[in-house]
């Protein structure tokens, strides 16, 4: 069985203070060594839409929400008692038909209607952004089924307020239609893959290996760029380049990020070998050193291969 977290746990374990976090993280190692969960009180949550969530006890008040399926165990959020199940009852865990990757969705019909505040409604309504994208465009790009009219009737008022109700992938989309730009062509897998392992699903769902693994996960969960990527920084990460390669953007675009990852699996996948990682600023090259502790903090070993130096130096 694949025991995994998802980005919806990491940002919730955030809000907890450091005593409730240290005892819902036990409990998250007690599961991960122990999926069939024997030990652990779990609670079938009779309102939850999905029949494959439950909720796993930490203490007497705090509440993992984890998604239990045959071959996957994923832990999904944690919160006191009663905004734990609230948060459960208001999802539910999907394959999307038209792209194949593993969404954790908002039900449509527990959502409130998005409505435009008092002081932006004007005389005429705006109309509609997206008439000139068909329903099939807007599926290949992530937007759920159950989400498609709200998509189909979104407006430049009402816009943020729908994207942040949507999959991450679906939300930048649209954005990006939204500008006059042209979305990334959307990946599709084959029917029989892992939904979870769809470049999509891998920037919010991350397979956990081995104790070392999820104990990174945790230490720093506020630091979500050590567990997930984004697909465009993962096909630059993991690529087989035959010479040199550039990656450009502006500041914030996550090129740190990417430099990181990409020396840590050279490293991995080259254990003969040592690993320069170069800049031109001392200031620089510090942050990129506590970084990388962060990012190798349970492999200091891996560590020991990589070279951080400022060329000015």
């Amino acid at each position: 069985m694949e025991f995994r977290i998802a980005d919806t746990f990491v940002d919730s374990l955030t809000n907890l203070n450091n005593r409730e976090q240290k005892a819902v993280k036990t409990t998250v190692f007690d599961l991960q060594l122990n999926l069939a969960g024997s030990g652990l009180s779990f609670h079938k949550l009779e309102r939850a839409k999905d029949p494959n969530f439950a909720s796993a006890r930490v203490n007497r008040d705090i509440r993992l929400i984890v998604h239990r399926s045959r071959g996957s165990m994923l832990v999904c959020y944690v919160d006191h008692h009663d905004a734990a199940y609230q948060w459960a009852q208001r999802r539910k865990l999907e394959t999307h038909p038209k792209t194949g990757a593993a969404q954790l969705l908002e039900i449509r019909e527990t959502v409130k209607k998005i409505v435009i505040p008092d002081y932006v409604i004007e005389k005429r309504a705006k109309p509609p952004l997206f008439t000139g994208v068909s329903d099939d465009d807007l599926l290949s790009y992530g937007v759920p089924p159950e989400w498609l009219a709200d998509a189909r009737a979104a407006n430049e008022d009402n816009l943020l307020d729908l994207a942040e109700h949507l999959p991450d992938e679906a939300a930048e989309a649209l954005l990006e239609l939204a500008i006059g730009g042209t979305p990334a062509t959307p990946a599709v897998v084959a029917p029989a893959a892992d939904p979870f392992e769809h470049p999509d699903a891998l920037r919010r769902f991350r397979t956990m290996s081995d104790v070392d693994e999820l104990a990174r996960a945790l230490e720093y969960p506020w630091e979500k760029w050590t567990i997930f990527l984004h697909p465009k920084q993962r096909r630059i990460v993991e690529r087989d380049y035959k010479g040199p390669a550039r990656v450009s953007g502006s500041a914030g675009t996550g090129k740190t990020v990417v430099a990181l990852h990409r020396a840590v699996y050279l490293a991995k996948n080259n254990p003969d070998t040592r690993v320069l990682l170069a800049t031109f600023s001392e200031t620089l090259a510090n942050a990129l050193k506590t970084k990388l502790r962060r990012l190798l903090h349970h492999q200091p070993r891996l560590g020991e291969q990589i070279e951080v130096y400022a060329m000015n130096t």
